[in-house]
């Protein structure tokens, strides 16, 4: 399978990459550098297999990427990540998420793609649901720009498997948690939390610490991106998660036991928008996709405070 994986130099696009290369297909990475970063990819230098393309999706001439390099699937994950940003400029929000992904999916039709998988966001485009676990079928209730430029590059895509066969499946991960996640960003609070404890800085948890998520090892989340790039699932959302609720107050004893650090963390006022509970069922993913998160939290948090250490120490 020749891959192309755009956002290929950030958190997630970075970890799918090296995995495509352990199993031994040929990748293509496309990044802008907005927020991925060169060094998550560095490592990859001299390998014959992996082609690296820096280029917007917004501007970029992706015909002509993609009619370089001819991808079977596409891995689209470059997208706005930040929530806030969304809210103060939903016109460059939906410029990326929304008609990047447009024009990703134009492009991919004219250069006889068969797949298309699609990053969503299980951990914003149902709002407050009606019940916990959330299952695909409960109701989208975007709360943000950003969680409704989600729910339309699904529709989008949809459309685009309609009208003229271009296979496409979303997946829809939770929390996610890992080595490169960004600890300057507003969602990676694990990241946050162990940046922080390793350095002896206060933490901070907002509200009563009471506010849960559902919380996914990176590795986990590639492992769904990777087994939905086969003939499963066409058309398809895909909740990736672990179904089980974690509370920030829980998190940050996890991360700081993990670190060996007090667990003493400074409690802030709520902040406006955040959603009290998350959590995903994913059973749909078991089913269809054979899938399962295989990293428990402890396990994952451990990994990941490892790696902020040897960054730190670097």
């Amino acid at each position: 399978m020749r891959a192309l994986v755009t956002g290929a130099a950030g958190f997630i696009g970075s970890t799918l990459v090296d995995r495509l290369r352990a199993d031994g297909h040929p990748v293509v990475g496309v990044d802008n550098f907005a927020t991925g970063r060169a060094t998550n990819i560095e490592h990859l230098t001299g390998d014959a297999d992996f082609s690296f393309v820096e280029a917007d999706i917004v501007t970029a001439d992706l015909g002509e990427v993609l009619e370089r390099s001819r991808p079977e699937v596409i891995f689209h994950l470059a997208a706005q990540i930040d929530v806030r940003h969304s809210v103060a400029d939903p016109q460059h929000d939906a410029s990326v998420n929304v008609v990047g992904t447009i024009r990703l999916a134009e492009a991919a039709r004219a250069a006889g793609v068969r797949k298309i998988v699609h990053t969503s966001s299980g951990g914003s485009i149902y709002g407050t649901p009606p019940r916990y676990p959330t299952r695909e079928d409960d109701p989208t209730d975007p709360a943000s720009p950003y969680a409704a430029g989600k729910v339309a590059g699904e529709i989008y895509l949809n459309t685009f498997r309609h009208l003229y066969g271009l296979q496409c499946s979303h997946i829809a991960p939770a929390n996610v948690y890992g080595p490169r996640q960004d600890p300057h960003g507003e969602a990676g609070v694990v990241a946050i939390f162990a940046q922080a404890l390793l350095k002896g800085a206060p933490t901070k948890v907002f509200g009563d610490g009471s506010n849960t998520r559902d919380y996914v090892f990176v590795d986990d989340v590639v492992d769904a991106f990777v087994r939905a790039a086969g003939g499963g699932g066409d058309g398809q959302r895909f909740n990736v998660g672990t179904g089980v609720e974690t509370s920030d107050r829980q998190l940050h004893s996890a991360v700081a036991a993990a670190v060996g650090a007090p667990d003493d963390p400074e409690f802030h006022p709520p902040r406006l928008g955040d959603l009290k509970r998350s959590c995903l069922n994913i059973d749909r993913a078991r089913e269809v996709l054979g899938w399962q998160p295989q990293v428990a939290l402890a396990d994952g948090v451990a990994r990941t405070v490892a790696y902020f250490r040897q960054v730190k120490s670097a």
